[in-house]
């Protein structure tokens, strides 16, 4: 759920409404949160304020025990955005690896005869290489907040 964390923080939208924020005290015992919230099996939760937990899960994962003070929020993202970040994890699998050419920060290259150069950041590209923040910009602008 790493990639949904990102996009969500660089989107900042996480798809929740003021009365779906729980703040307290919690305790994850035996994987499980409690106090528990009433969530369909297939919600996702985001957690703040744990060291171990932070982040987005899903209400039916199994968490690493503790007790924090913190937020719990149940989070309702449209379909059509999961489908976007299964896309997008996809793309990231594919090119995110610092040995893969689109995440290489070099512009151009030239050795033994051969040479190559990238577009440029005025293509749609970063001047770091093609990350999924530009390649997916456009498509995730509709669910871009101002602020949280």
């Amino acid at each position: 759920m790493a990639v949904i964390d990102e996009i969500c923080a660089d989107i900042r939208n996480y798809f929740t409404a003021d009365e779906d924020k729980h703040i307290g005290n919690f305790k994850i015992e035996d994987g499980v949160l409690t106090p528990p919230l009433s969530l369909p099996q297939t919600t996702l939760i985001r957690i703040s304020g744990s060291r171990y937990n932070d982040g987005i899960h899903r209400s039916d994962e199994k968490l690493i025990d503790e007790e924090f003070r913190g937020g719990v929020w149940v989070m309702s993202p449209p379909q059509a955005f999961l489908e976007l970040v299964e896309e997008i994890e996809e793309w990231q699998e594919k090119n995110g690896g610092a040995d893969s050419p689109a995440m290489s920060p070099y512009q151009s290259e030239s050795f033994g005869g051969y040479s190559y150069a990238k577009a440029g950041a005025g293509s749609g590209e970063s001047s770091t290489g093609n990350t999924w923040k530009s390649a997916y910009k456009q498509r995730l602008n509709i669910y871009r907040r101002a602020r949280l």
